[in-house]
């Protein structure tokens, strides 16, 4: 499953001053009414309505936000949610230690999620600009806008790429060559002029185009005054570059090659930013935008990229949303019905060894419920895919929480009856800046006999 992303805001729409700015933890509430502790009833309505309108959202908004009687609820879907004058930032539960405050906690929260986005869009982030976001002080939104308008204000300093392109013009003094059509043709009545057709070097390329459309619709979101002044200073250098709704961009006319490989990673931020790669919804008339995306797809992307890495050389490949068998199959028709897509298949050759399902849930300590929070409809997916897959080996990955027993890894493994198979339950603590890579070697390699992962 591709990382399902929304990005929404008005055509033309410059929402005014914030008044209203909250965070909030998935699934996590927020009182409203006109208590101290409390935002506006108007906010609360504006901030629902703006969730209303993102697909992600459900039929009412509810998997992104709730409005309950007194409270708005978050779900499970994560980023930004903004109307007029009032902005609230939802972030995943990652577990930190318990002496951090709620500010530094919500700091590292923020420089994890960043850092699951930048692995999932396959996107390099140096350590020095990592270190240099104001990860406590400044909201997701504003961090990603810091990050890409550096980045760009860098790239561009170095020089904006121009590329040779085919140009029409009717010129007094022959250019480049004559069109012979044309020439005898539109303008046989005026031999003043020559149709001329010739190659001009220029900026106005379909890859500037999209570093503009980008920074255009940042400007419009951009609170922090850095921010505004590197997004002024990039419209400026822009400025000859023609103006392109995100709808008409042309992003299939963009070549990256090794001639202009440093703007492969600001590519990806626009496809982000714009919505391109993601889905894309229009707020119509409501006055606010969202920047949203499921932490259930962003964190199967996240383990099957770091997996990827963690296995190189084992001579072990790894297909994300690959498989795609069907369960069944029409008798009469012979049709194949119900197609499957397991997050992730690790393979020796061309045989599957392992199937790994990623979940965003938490799951419970074996003290308190012997399941472990397992739910009985992801037993029976795995089943399905052991099956369908001949795979033995069948791991459930969710992350790792605080309230849990053990130490990361593989944390419970059961028998299926009259089968060779073992379903694992396992976890990986994504709060961890190192050790991804080993954690995730070790689950790879649980049920392996061979030395190629030790």
């Amino acid at each position: 499953m591709a990382m399902e992303c929304s990005i929404g805001i008005p055509a033309g729409c410059l929402l005014g001053p914030v008044v209203i700015q909250r965070s909030v933890l998935e699934w996590q509430s927020l009182p409203y009414g006109d208590g101290h502790d409390e935002i506006p009833v108007w906010a609360a309505d504006q901030l629902a309505g703006v969730a209303k309108q993102s697909p992600l959202g459900g039929e009412s908004g509810g998997r992104i936000l709730t409005l309950g009687r007194k409270s708005l609820r978050a779900g499970q879907v994560v980023g930004i949610v903004a109307g007029e004058g009032c902005t609230l930032e939802i972030l995943p539960k990652i577990d930190f230690p318990a002496e951090a405050d709620d500010a530094h906690k919500r700091g590292l929260i923020r420089e994890r999620l960043v850092h699951l986005l930048a692995v999932a869009l396959d996107i390099q982030i140096d350590g020095g600009a990592m270190t240099e976001l104001g990860w406590q002080k400044d909201s997701l939104l504003e961090i990603l806008i810091r990050l890409f308008s550096t980045k760009l204000l860098d790239a561009v300093r170095q020089g904006v790429p121009r590329r040779y392109i085919d140009c029409e013009d009717d010129l007094r003094a022959l250019r480049g060559r004559l069109d012979i059509g044309r020439q005898f043709t539109v303008l046989a009545v005026d031999p003043s002029k020559l149709a001329c057709r010739y190659d001009e070097l220029s900026s106005d390329t379909a890859l500037n185009q999209i570093m503009k459309a980008a920074v255009d619709r940042l400007g419009r979101l951009a609170r922090t005054s850095d921010n505004q002044r590197r997004l002024s200073e990039l419209a400026f250098g822009y400025a000859e570059v023609s103006s392109v709704p995100p709808s008409a961009l042309r992003w299939q006319d963009v070549q990256l090659d090794r001639t202009n490989a440093r703007w492969k990673d600001l590519f990806a931020l626009a496809k982000f930013i714009l919505g391109d790669r993601f889905q894309t919804t229009s707020m119509g008339t409501q006055a606010g935008f969202s920047l949203l995306f499921e932490m259930n797809t962003l964190f199967e992307q996240y383990v099957g990229r770091m997996m990827r890495r963690a296995l190189v050389g084992s001579g072990l490949t790894v297909h994300l949303q690959g498989g795609r068998l069907f369960c069944l199959e029409s008798v009469e028709e012979g049709r194949r019905l119900f197609q499957t897509k397991p997050d992730i298949l690790i393979k020796d050759g061309g045989r599957v060894i392992q199937v790994i399902d990623t979940k965003w849930k938490r799951i419970s300590p074996q003290i308190e419920d012997a399941k472990q929070g397992i739910s009985q409809a992801d037993v029976y997916q795995m089943m399905a895919y052991g099956q369908l897959y001949e795979c033995e080996a069948l791991t459930l990955l969710y992350p790792h929480h605080g309230e849990l027993l053990e130490v990361p890894g593989v944390t419970g493994t059961f028998a299926v009856p009259h089968s060779l198979q073992r379903l694992s339950a396992a976890t990986i603590d994504i709060s961890r800046k190192t050790g991804i890579k080993d954690a995730l070697r070790q689950i790879a390699g649980y049920h392996l006999s061979d030395a190629r992962l030790s």
